[in-house]
Parts: structure tokens; C-alpha cells; sequence
């Protein structure tokens, strides 16, 4: 059953699609060369998923994006989160690393384009760097952030009892840090898919990126909002993954709270 809260937000998006009909069809104050009507709209969803759209079907569009998106999510936080854990964890580790992260933190994701195409050429190997970049920088701060927010008794006792470093890392420190972790991934998953539509921009042949900068050249409002909306359910859906995964990682954080 669907709760008060699921009630509410199908209200809202119920409203919104109602003031949407009326600015557009019934009363014409948006033209439809700004901004589609609810008919044009679905119109523009029935051919891209029947006939297809700049070369493809919309399947296949959402498809190649989110593969795109989780293979350089992936990738982030394999390197993001033991970049960090080593950072939060040693004081030579943070010394030696810092000043240069410090550096490259503040480029935009975006400025990586030309260069990723200069390395690996306008295939999909540059698209999942920039996304690996912009997802990156979020999973090592968070997780550095985790491991200095340990209260320091804690893991002063665990010295104490002769607890190996391999055990302390997986067993005391990454456990506690997790919250702020799982911060991380949420904020990098963000990122990852605004960078993806940028990435898919430039160099593409097939994904959601592509059918947005395609319908921009065609004059294509339509189409433009399916490409948005594509990208907002994608991005709904992994998130609502990420959140289960989340409540089972942390279901012992769940149960202390509760």
C-alpha cells in the first residue's frame, strides 16, 4: 500500500503535470516552441521508443548511459574510498597526498573533457574518466571526513589490545566511517550523472547525452524534455538502489538509532 508520503508525492506530480497541461494546451500562455504540451511530450516519448531517435531506440540510449554511469561510479569508489581510508588513517599518507588533491579538487569535471579525448579518443573509455573524476573527488572527502570523525578512544583501545592493522582498517575504521561513506557515494552518483549527459555531448553516437544534443540541433523541445526526464528516472532509480544497499550495510546504524 502506498503510504501518506508516496500520497503526497503523487499529489505533487499530479499538480505539476495539471498546471502543466493548462499553461500549454487549454490556455497557450507557454508556446510550444519554448516549452512541449503534455500530447507533444508523449508523442516524442511513443517515437523514440518505437521508432527510435538519433539512431536508436530509447532502450538502448538509457542503456549505454547507465552503464556508462555505474562502470565510473565503480571505478571512484574502488579508488575514492581506500584513497581516502589511507588519507584519514595515516598523517604521512595525508601530508604526502593532500597538497596535490588540494590542487586538482577545485577543476570541474567538465575541464577533463578535452583532455580525456586527447588520451583516449571520443570512444566511451573518455566519458567513464570524466565520470570517474566527478564522482571521485565526493567519495574521498566524505571517507577521509569518516575515519578523522572516529572518536580517537576507540581506536587508541584497539591498539591497546594488539589489534593488527588489517583488521583495524576493515573491522573498526571503515565500519565507522561508513555513514559518511555512504554520504560520499550518494553525493558522487549525483555528480556522476550530470557529468554523463556533459561527457555525452561531445564525441557521441549513442546515449541519453546524445539524444538531448541531437533534439537541441533539430529544434526539438519535445524530445528535449524526454531526454531530462530519462535522466531523472535513471538517476531516481539508482539512487533508490544505492539507498538499499545503504540500509543494508548500515543496518546495525538503523538498529543503534531505532
Amino acid at each position: 500500500m502506498i503510504g501518506r508520503r508516496g500520497l503526497i508525492g503523487l499529489g505533487t506530480v499530479a499538480g505539476v503535470i495539471a498546471l502543466w497541461f493548462l499553461l500549454t494546451t487549454l490556455t497557450g500562455i507557454v508556446s510550444g516552441a519554448r516549452f512541449p504540451s503534455p500530447s507533444e511530450f508523449w508523442a516524442s516519448l511513443v517515437q523514440i521508443w518505437t521508432r527510435g531517435y538519433a539512431g536508436g531506440q530509447l532502450l538502448a540510449h538509457a542503456l549505454h548511459s547507465l552503464k556508462l554511469v555505474v562502470m565510473g561510479f565503480l571505478v571512484a569508489i574502488a579508488t575514492g574510498i581506500p584513497l581516502g581510508l589511507w588519507m584519514g588513517w595515516s598523517r604521512r599518507a595525508e601530508a604526502a597526498i593532500n597538497p596535490v588533491f588540494l590542487v586538482i579538487r577545485p577543476i570541474p569535471p567538465l575541464a577533463w573533457i578535452p583532455l580525456a579525448i586527447l588520451w583516449l579518443g571520443l570512444g566511451d573509455a573518455a566519458k567513464i574518466m570524466v565520470i570517474w573524476f566527478s564522482a571521485f573527488v565526493p567519495s574521498v572527502i566524505n571517507t577521509f571526513a569518516g575515519v578523522r570523525n572516529i572518536d580517537r578512544p576507540i581506536l587508541e583501545a584497539a591498539r591497546m589490545l594488539g589489534t593488527p592493522r588489517g583488521r583495524m582498517v576493515t573491522e573498526i575504521i571503515a565500519p565507522a566511517a561508513s555513514p559518511l561513506i555512504f554520504t560520499g557515494l550518494r553525493l558522487s552518483l549525483q555528480a556522476s550523472w550530470t557529468t554523463l549527459v556533459a561527457a555525452e555531448l561531445v564525441g557521441a553516437m549513442v546515449g541519453v547525452g546524445f539524444v538531448l544534443n541531437m533534439a537541441q540541433q533539430d529544434l526539438y523541445p519535445a524530445m528535449i524534455l524526454v531526454g531530462m526526464i530519462t535522466v531523472g528516472i535513471l538517476g531516481w532509480a539508482t539512487t533508490v538502489a544505492l539507498a538499499r544497499v545503504e540500509r543494508q550495510a548500515l543496518a546495525w546504524n538503523v538498529a543503534a538509532r531505532d
